[in-house]
């Protein structure tokens, strides 16, 4: 992590990152410009980082496309040693931001999939999903398997060459941990259409869960100065399907077909990580959602920390290095 820039906690509430113009056809204009960072496919350009990334384009009319990062490591050319393989496992990402807001390229997910990528010792393949209100969800689900599609397919050099997709985890941030679950029960009935591409398991990091009752983290936090009540609110009277309260399955999974989801994955032994603290307004629905696996069958472990903010490992390197280390111990 020292190779890579230190991030400041965010100064700006993510009630203010949600100013928006909202446009007669549905859709809005996001106001604020978020920090962006290009990939860095040249590795002569690039060398004081342990990773290259690259940017591939999987849908053109949806606008769908991944940015894949490569520690240096995989491109050794020397040969392994005796009964090793020089494939790294694959871990495909899915960034945060309610579902309205953020892209692969936002810098705070662009530096966390870089350090990943070269901490955990895996290619990382970070999806760009289309974004509500223009395209509520399900979209984001769908634009998730068409990813894991096209990964299938093994058209993409750095995918095909360096990566071990029969050793594939599924991670995703904030909203990403919801699209994660989702995509994945989407794709539950039918694992042997994927391969070669194996999903091992689940990590959900901070994830993204709503309801019409009030929590008690959501009341204890409901001034939290990152990540406040009322854009938890705004973000899923956006994203959710039109009509749709924060009981909806999307929102609150176990509400509704809670038992019919879990039995799905018990079914195809998928584990799952979930990551949190209790300084998140979010911290008791994750809690709950960790216990209603463990309740169903399904083995999950939960890494909860006292104290800290919403996704508190994009912004503090100390909080991101130990996250790194759940996530390999997990995927060994």
């Amino acid at each position: 992590m020292a190779d890579f820039p230190a991030i400041p906690k965010p100064t700006v509430n993510l009630n203010d990152y949600l100013k928006m113009v909202h446009n007669p056809d549905g859709s809005v204009t996001r106001l604020l410009n978020l920090p962006s960072t290009a990939a860095s496919p040249d590795h002569t350009t690039t060398t004081h980082l342990p990773i290259i990334s690259k940017d591939i384009i999987i849908n053109p009319d949806k606008n769908i496309w991944v940015r894949i990062f490569l520690p240096r490591e995989a491109q050794d050319p020397s040969p392994p040693p005796a009964g090793a393989t020089r494939k790294l496992p694959l871990i495909v990402y899915f960034h945060g931001g309610g579902f309205v807001i953020c892209t692969a390229a936002t810098t705070v997910f662009h530096d966390l999939c870089a350090c990943m990528a070269a901490e955990v010792g895996a290619v990382v393949v970070s999806v760009d999903y289309r974004l509500a209100p223009e395209h509520r969800l399900p979209a984001a689900y769908e634009d998730g398997v068409e990813a894991l599609e096209w990964i299938r397919t093994g058209g993409e050099a750095w995918v095909s060459e360096y990566a071990d997709v029969s050793r594939c985890f599924l991670m995703g941030s904030s909203a990403g941990g919801n699209l994660v679950y989702f995509a994945g029960l989407r794709v539950a009935d039918s694992v042997a259409d994927l391969e070669p591409l194996k999903i091992r398991g689940m990590i959900l990091h901070h994830p993204f869960f709503g309801g019409t009752q009030r929590s008690g983290s959501e009341v204890r936090l409901e001034y939290d100065g990152v990540m406040p009540l009322c854009a938890t609110d705004t973000m899923w009277e956006l994203a959710l399907p039109k009509g749709a309260d924060r009981d909806h399955e999307y929102s609150n999974p176990m509400a509704r077909k809670g038992s019919e989801h879990c039995s799905k994955i018990r079914a195809v032994g998928w584990k799952f990580l979930v990551i949190g603290c209790d300084g998140d307004l979010l911290y008791d629905r994750q809690v709950e959602f960790v216990d209603t696996l463990k309740r169903h069958g399904v083995e999950v472990i939960g890494e909860f920390e006292k104290g800290g903010y919403h996704v508190i490992e994009l912004f503090e390197s100390s909080k991101a290095k130990a996250m790194f280390s759940f996530v390999k111990n997990f995927m060994a």
